[in-house]
C-alpha cells in the first residue's frame, strides 16, 4: 500500500491527556487515584457481601454482582494508565496494548448496558409476575441469560475489530487519556468515513435499543404499580429505584454527549470517558449499597452486633 505524502507507519500512541502541568496533574493523580481505590473497594465490597449473605442469592443480586465486576474491569482497563501517564512526561502505549483498550472499552460497554436490560427484565417479572418469578427466573435461565449477553457483546466487539485499519499514520497523537475507537480511527492511513458511520451505528443498536427495552419495561411496571396499595407500591418502588438511578446516570451521559455539538467532539469524548468509565463504576456500588434495603440491613445488623 502506498503511503499518502508526509505519512509514516506507527506502531505507538501517545495520549495527550488533559494537560501538562505538573501542578494540575498531581491534584488529577489524588483525585483519580481516590476515585479508583473507591470504585474497586466499593465494587469488591458488592461482590463480597452478594456471595457471602445467603439472603443476597437471587437473580436480581447475581446481576448486580455481574455488574459490579464488569465495574472493576472497566475502570481498571484505563485508570491505571492514567495514574502513570500523570505522573510522567511520556504517555507513549503500544499501539497493540492501545487497540486492546478499544476492544475492551467495546466489549465492557455493551455487555453492561444489556446487564441493565437485563435486571430491568428481572425487575418487570419481580413486579409485574410475582407469582410465576421463581419459575421465570430461575438459575439455570439467569445463567443462560448473562452467557448469552457475553456472546452477544463479544461478537458485537468483534464487528468493528474486522473492519478497524491494521495500518495507522503519523501524527500518533490522540486527544485522550485513553484508546478509544474514534479517536484512534482518526490515525489511520486511508479514509474511515465509512467505518465511523457504521460504528456509530452498532453504537446506536448496541447502546439504544437496551435503552429502549428499559424503558419500555419501566413504563409497564410503573403501569402496575401505580394499580397497587400505598404499602405494596411504596415497597415495589423500593426495589426499582436503585437500578433507575443507575440507568439514568448512564443514559443521561449518552444523551448529554449526542446533543453537544459536533465541534466539540474531541473534548466531548474525553470528558464524557470520565463519567462512563471512571465516575459510574464508582458511582453504582454506592447507589445500590445507600439505596438498598437489603444491603442497609446487613450494615444495621453487624453495628447492633458491636
Amino acid at each position: 500500500m502506498d503511503l499518502p505524502m508526509n505519512k509514516t507507519l506507527i506502531n505507538e500512541v501517545v495520549l495527550l491527556g488533559f494537560t501538562q502541568n505538573f501542578k494540575i496533574n498531581v491534584v488529577l493523580f489524588l483525585l483519580f487515584s481516590s476515585i479508583y481505590l473507591v470504585t474497586i473497594v466499593g465494587n469488591s465490597f458488592m461482590v463480597c457481601v452478594i456471595i457471602i449473605f445467603a439472603h443476597l442469592h437471587t437473580p436480581m443480586y447475581f446481576f448486580l454482582c455481574n455488574l459490579s465486576l464488569i465495574d472493576i474491569f472497566h475502570s481498571s482497563r484505563s485508570v491505571p494508565k492514567l495514574l502513570v501517564d500523570l505522573l510522567s512526561s511520556s504517555r507513549i502505549i503500544s499501539l497493540t496494548a492501545c487497540r486492546l483498550q478499544v476492544y475492551a472499552a467495546l466489549f465492557l460497554g455493551q455487555t453492561g448496558s444489556l446487564l441493565l436490560a437485563l435486571m430491568a427484565y428481572d425487575r418487570y417479572v419481580a413486579v409485574c409476575r410475582p407469582l410465576r418469578y421463581l419459575i421465570i427466573m430461575r438459575w439455570s435461565i439467569c445463567y443462560r441469560l448473562t452467557a448469552f449477553i457475553c456472546v452477544i457483546s463479544f461478537i458485537a466487539t468483534l464487528v468493528p475489530s474486522v473492519f478497524l485499519p491494521v495500518k495507522f499514520c503519523n501524527p500518533n497523537q490522540i486527544n485522550h487519556f485513553a484508546c478509544e475507537i474514534l479517536p484512534l480511527l482518526k490515525l489511520s492511513c486511508d479514509s474511515v468515513l465509512k467505518i465511523e458511520i457504521g460504528i456509530k451505528i452498532l453504537t446506536i443498536i448496541t447502546f439504544f435499543v437496551p435503552f429502549i427495552f428499559i424503558l419500555v419495561s419501566y413504563i409497564v411496571i410503573i403501569s402496575s404499580i401505580l394499580k397497587l396499595h400505598s404499602t405494596g407500591r411504596s415497597k415495589a418502588f423500593s426495589t426499582c429505584s436503585s437500578h433507575i438511578t443507575v440507568v439514568a446516570l448512564l443514559y443521561g451521559t449518552l444523551l448529554v454527549m449526542l446533543l453537544v455539538p459536533s465541534k466539540y467532539t474531541a473534548d466531548q469524548g474525553k470528558y464524557t470517558s470520565i463519567l462512563t468509565s471512571i465516575l459510574s463504576p464508582m458511582l453504582n456500588p454506592l447507589i445500590y449499597s445507600l439505596k438498598n434495603k437489603d444491603v442497609t440491613k446487613i450494615f444495621e445488623t453487624k453495628k447492633r452486633n458491636l
